[in-house]
């Protein structure tokens, strides 16, 4: 008989606490939850040098490889594995690893534009935005990208005004509309953290 899976997506803009939510939602339920997450799917541009990926606008959804994305959470829906691809940020390009992703009781597909396309927001039953104010959200993907992705402070920024701001108004902000729950403040507001936690023990009582 095939499990009965619960698929939560966790959208919101670049560092609104999208991370911080997931991470709460894995400690609760560690050993049920698997994370399927859009960044992987980046498209390969193994025919452009380094310089010409830096120049490519990475936050609008033609940027995504999405259907493969709808493609593998159906499969894994349907109580299957996949390979998810990796995309490697500090070179601008997928690398040629994949990643052996099997089914849990509770899938969570996490990224900004997760809900921009409906075919992907379809197989999800639960659909959270995380909302947070975009001077904090600047902040933390400041140090996130200079951190653990190697950049420069002046290029984070570039790619703030340039691509990021307007793409968030232009895609994610709107996307808010197709959410069933909106968490203000990021992944720290523990009210909403508490609806989440009850709605997945419920599904797991009843799995």
């Amino acid at each position: 008989m095939e499990k009965k899976i619960l698929v939560i997506g966790i959208a919101g803009g670049t560092g609104s606490g999208k991370t911080t939510l997931m991470n709460n939602l894995i400690t609760e339920f560690s050993d049920v939850v698997t994370v399927l997450s859009h960044d992987n799917y980046y498209k390969r541009h193994d025919d452009l040098t380094y310089e010409q990926r830096c120049l490519l606008n990475y936050d609008e959804p033609a940027a995504l490889e999405t259907d493969l994305m709808a493609k593998h959470l159906d499969i894994l829906r349907h109580g299957e594995a996949i390979d998810c691809p990796v995309y490697d940020f500090t070179v601008h390009n997928r690398s040629d690893d994949t990643i052996r992703i099997t089914p849990e009781k509770v899938i969570i597909v996490e990224g900004i534009l997760i809900f921009e396309n409906r075919e992907l927001r379809d197989l999800m039953d639960i659909k959270v935005f995380v909302d947070t104010d975009a001077d904090i959200r600047l902040g933390r993907r400041i140090l996130r990208d200079v951190r653990e992705r190697g950049r420069t402070l002046e290029s984070v920024l570039d790619q703030y005004q340039n691509t990021v701001k307007p793409m968030h108004e232009k895609y994610v902000e709107p996307s808010k509309k197709f959410a069933d729950i909106i968490v203000p403040e990021g992944g720290r507001n523990y009210v909403a953290l508490d609806m989440i936690v009850g709605r997945i023990r419920r599904h797991l009582e009843e799995a």
